[in-house]
């Protein structure tokens, strides 16, 4: 049975949750924000229920920092909130979220919405430790209009092979661009194939990138 991790301050939330999901999950909740993040590294949950509102951290801090870290960047966050308002389900979706689901919440929609996320195929998790780092760059290739584009970006993280970066260039899965390195003086890196976009309905999408030919120093080695 997948697990799933509930994250809300609320215990009549939590419970409501546990009698509506635990007949297809195994429900792990905590209303400790902190003890929410530990919980996920160690019971790598199939998905995340985060509340927005909670005391000392906030659920939009954690959905950064889950979205962010190595461990649990593949993990899908469902937000699970009071708060309605386009402003705040944008926020999220740019922080990474899944999905959004207001209070009262729609337990036939929900359940749809995990058994589709949980469903679908999803990448393996990484055998490469990725370093949060920001290197310049500079990205040039084609972009999914077949127009040529080049543009200055920076990474949010890195390992031997591979790096997340964010990219106004609409681009393909697939698709693959040359990758330059800014520190010092610009010099070409190699290539790289998208195998992963994030946060595509925003106006800074980002995209996680693989080298597929190395020609010349990485921020890594």
């Amino acid at each position: 049975m997948q697990k799933l991790l509930v994250i809300d301050d609320e215990e009549p939330m939590r419970r409501l949750l546990r009698i509506n999901l635990s007949d297809s999950y195994e429900i792990i909740d905590t209303g400790d924000p902190e003890l929410g993040l530990a919980l996920a590294m160690q019971n790598k949950p199939a998905a995340i229920l985060l509340d927005l509102r909670m005391p000392r951290f906030s659920g939009f801090e954690l959905c950064r920092t889950f979205t962010g870290l190595t461990s649990t960047q593949l993990t899908p966050v469902f937000i699970v909130s009071g708060e309605a308002g386009s402003t705040t389900k944008s926020l999220c979706k740019e922080l990474g979220a899944t999905a959004y689901f207001e209070k009262p919440i729609d337990f036939d929609l929900l359940r749809a919405r995990l058994a589709e996320v949980l469903k679908a195929k999803r990448p393996e998790r990484r055998s490469e430790v990725r370093v949060r780092l920001p290197a310049p760059l500079k990205l040039s290739g084609i972009d999914l209009h077949g127009k040529p584009f080049e543009q200055r970006t920076q990474t949010e993280n890195v390992s031997l092979n591979a790096f997340l970066c964010g990219c106004t260039a609409p681009l393909n899965s697939d698709s693959v661009v040359k990758v330059f390195l800014l520190s010092g003086r610009e010099h070409l890196v190699g290539s790289a194939r998208v195998i992963r976009s994030e946060s595509t309905e925003t106006p800074y999408p980002r995209y996680a990138l693989r080298f597929v030919e190395q020609s010349g120093q990485w921020v890594l080695q």
